[in-house]
């Protein structure tokens, strides 16, 4: 089982950027996804994420309109608009079996589910 994200780059400030997350060695299809990102010095925190079961979502108050996830058989997106200098961060993908997608972009922890290796966003004029 393998999440591996790309998309990530340098953008100004404004700009947009989408961000992929393939899941290898299984289907996505049973699992809730999330996204999340770590910036320097500060610890991960929950972006979106999306059930697996009749795809509800979350987002976390910071994206405020900004940023849609979505899925697409055993891809998940994350399209993130407007970006601002505070954006940037590694982004994490990962994926959960659960339904209460809230607590997941909440409490999700590094040692449950599976994770990509992250893709790294950088806002910079």
């Amino acid at each position: 089982m393998q999440l591996v994200e790309s998309g990530g780059g340098l953008v100004q400030p404004g700009g947009s950027l989408r961000l992929s997350c393939v899941a290898t060695g299984f289907s996505l299809d049973h699992y809730s996804i999330g996204w999340f990102r770590q910036a320097p010095g500060k610890e991960r925190e929950g972006v979106s994420c999306m059930s697996s079961v009749d795809g509800e979502t979350y987002y976390a108050d910071f994206t405020r309109g900004r940023f849609t996830i979505s899925r697409d058989r055993n891809t998940a997106f994350l399209q993130m608009n407007n970006l601002q200098p505070e954006d940037t961060a590694v982004y994490y993908c990962a994926s959960l079996s659960t339904t209460t997608i809230r607590a997941m972009c909440l409490m999700m922890s590094p040692a449950h589910g599976t994770w990509g290796q992250g893709t790294q966003v950088t806002v910079s004029p």
